[in-house]
């Protein structure tokens, strides 16, 4: 049935499995993709979306590198939005709405396009491990599939656990059966395991909504798309809506709460922070009378509505109830009531950076396994592990993303270095460096590392090269153009800002605040060079921001190249903690546990102090 030795095996079909198994067989691994149920690969388990504040950031970080999120997500997207756009540029976030059946359905068919990839449907129960080394893994059946390396995204599957209500079903998704056997193996050999909890609003029939009452939340006028390659921008897009919560639907939902698994003690594990249901929102904002509810569609042609803002794990009575008090759901009926779901995760500091476990070697985990939530984060956990994964296997140097390189380092640093103890969410707020993670340069700045391990293609780094030997031209023009004052001084004056005397260099005039790339376009000079160098929207927006923000650019690259001298100091992989004495108890203690590679990384240790890195540098001599 199987070929004698795969190079990576991937267990589950999410978006962590599905991008993994597609970086491994891409890079020329024989790969088998090993899941519950085939019919569900890529499967968007809650919101019918990719991308949003940070997380679209991360989703072209991945297009990037060669996967294969953006491309789904541009050929099953419904609507466009580029968010934050009243900020500046490191704050921009490109987030699509999705087909929910296209968007599963684009995934399988891209896998079964992937060369090197083979499926097969059943329940992975444990690992095949040898000599402290993954060898393969075994199923439900008893089969055993040897492999080099194995690569586990299980998901919410983990001896999950539904409520609803009173009511507990054993699952890892909505008519889902639960993985078991696989945890109880990694406890015996000595891993640490804890339990999250994570929820999903009612669905409902779009049908019985009166959209009259809502507000409309229409896509971007002129819609952009996620990937670099030449997937096609949206010609026309639906609608979502906005409608909100009162304090009658809030009280209707207090009625239920002692029937609630997060009050009557049946649920005990942590929920997502930045995506609380509507129970823990009515209990931690008592002050607040009404929350928004962001009314989307599953698809282009299904009726099916998601209810994003009223995730919850009340009884469907109670959930039906308040939800016909809301603004336009006065009529609603459910396709499903909404649910919470615990599941096991293991904390990730038991990871390398490369995402390979310490304890077992050539075995990965990726995903919420690691206790992430969103599928953003879980894709790129999956395109870092399944690269990882083939360059061990093939005896090649890993890829390891920097913070400074990519929000994906950051948040496998953040991982590894600190720990999770609920739900990790991205946001642009966790990156240092976030002025030089912007989502327009995405390409610029993984392309290369994603075509030298031979997963992004020629064409890919052509179309990089082209963007960025344009925008260089573009803004060494500014920089060496002059431009007169009965030029400039029209343009400075409809925006309020003070006239020049003298002609100057156009940069000069195009770094003030006010004027945009739209004001400098209506001088004929810069209009000539755009048509004569076929310059594109990219280009001129990449150009823009580079001008602009010239000075935080410069400013946040000397200050990641001060902090690379630290990422450069190795600490010895047998380096014993416990024989400096100066060190703080908490940071030996921290140390010996997380065992960071560099002094870098032990700098962002929680507990490790200023006064203790200087005791490691003066031990090493520096």
């Amino acid at each position: 049935m199987f070929d004698k030795e795969y190079d990576v095996i991937v267990v589950g079909a999410g978006h962590a499995g599905a991008e993994a198994a597609a970086a491994a067989a891409n890079l020329g691994s024989k790969t088998l993709l090993v899941t519950m149920n085939l019919q569900t690969i890529g499967q968007m388990s809650c919101n019918p979306a990719m991308g949003g504040i940070a997380k679209g950031q991360i989703v072209r970080e991945i297009d990037a590198l060669g996967g294969y999120s953006g491309i789904i997500s541009d050929k099953s997207a419904i609507q466009f939005k580029m968010l934050n756009k009243s900020k500046g540029p490191a704050m921009w976030s490109p987030r699509t709405q999705n087909d929910r059946m296209r968007f599963a359905e684009e995934w399988r068919l891209a896998l079964e396009r992937t060369p090197n990839v083979d499926f097969y449907q059943e329940m992975v129960s444990g690992l095949i491990v040898e000599d402290g080394k993954v060898c393969g893994v075994t199923t439900s059946l008893g089969i055993g599939i040897r492999s080099k390396s194995v690569v586990l995204t299980n998901g919410t599957f983990l001896n999950g656990l539904i409520h609803i209500g009173d009511r507990q079903l054993g699952g890892g998704r909505a008519g889902e059966k639960a993985a078991t056997g696989i945890t109880e193996q990694l406890l015996s050999y000595g891993f640490e395991s804890g339990r999250m909890k994570t929820g999903t609003p009612p669905r409902v029939d779009g049908r019985s909504l009166d959209y009259s009452k809502m507000l409309v939340q229409p896509g971007d006028a002129i819609p952009e798309k996620f990937s670099y390659s030449n997937t096609k921008a949206l010609n026309h897009q639906r609608d979502c809506h906005m409608t909100h919560t009162s304090a009658l639907v809030h009280d209707l939902l207090r009625e239920g709460f002692d029937r609630s698994p997060m009050f009557n003690g049946r649920i005990k594990s942590i929920g997502p922070r930045y995506c609380p249901s509507i129970e823990d929102k009515i209990n931690r904002f008592a002050d607040k009378d009404k929350h928004q509810l962001f009314v989307e569609p599953e698809g282009w042609d299904t009726v099916e509505v998601y209810v994003n803002g009223f995730s919850t794990s009340l009884p469907e009575d109670v959930q039906f109830k308040a939800l016909r008090s809301v603004v336009g759901f006065e009529n609603v009926k459910f396709f499903r009531p909404g649910y919470a779901i615990e599941y096991d995760y293991f904390p990730p500091t038991q990871l390398k950076h490369t995402l390979e476990t310490k304890l077992i070697e050539n075995l990965y985990f990726a995903g919420q396994i690691n206790g992430t939530t969103g599928y953003e984060e879980a894709a790129s956990q999956g395109l870092m592990a399944g690269i990882n994964a083939h360059l061990k296997v093939k005896e090649e140097n890993p890829l390891i993303l920097q913070r400074d390189e990519a929000y994906i380092g950051v948040l496998i640093d953040d991982l590894i270095t600190k720990g999770t103890e609920e739900p990790y969410r991205m946001f642009t707020s966790r990156a240092e460096y976030r002025t030089l993670l912007r989502q327009d340069n995405a390409d610029m700045r993984l392309t290369p590392k994603g075509h030298k391990i031979g997963l992004a293609s020629d064409d890919r780094l052509r179309r990089m090269e082209e963007k960025e030997r344009k925008s260089e031209s573009f803004v060494n023009f500014f920089r060496e153009t002059s431009v007169l004052p009965e030029d400039i001084n029209p343009i400075l004056e409809s925006v309020d800002s003070a006239l020049v005397k003298q002609s100057d260099k156009m940069f000069k005039a195009f770094s003030r605040p006010q004027v945009t790339m739209d004001h400098m376009k209506t001088l004929a000079v810069v209009s000539d060079f755009i048509a004569k160098e076929e310059l594109d929207r990219e280009v001129l927006e990449q150009t823009e921001i580079q001008i602009k923000y010239s000075g935080y650019i410069a400013k946040e690259k000397n200050n990641a190249d001060k902090l690379q001298r630290l990422e450069n100091i190795k600490i010895p992989d047998n380096f014993d903690y416990r024989k400096l004495k100066s060190l703080s108890y908490e940071a030996r203690e921290k140390l010996e546990a997380i065992r960071p590679v560099t002094i870098s990384q032990a700098s962002r240790i929680s507990g490790v102090s200023p006064s203790d890195i200087s005791v490691l540098l003066v031990f090493m001599g520096r």
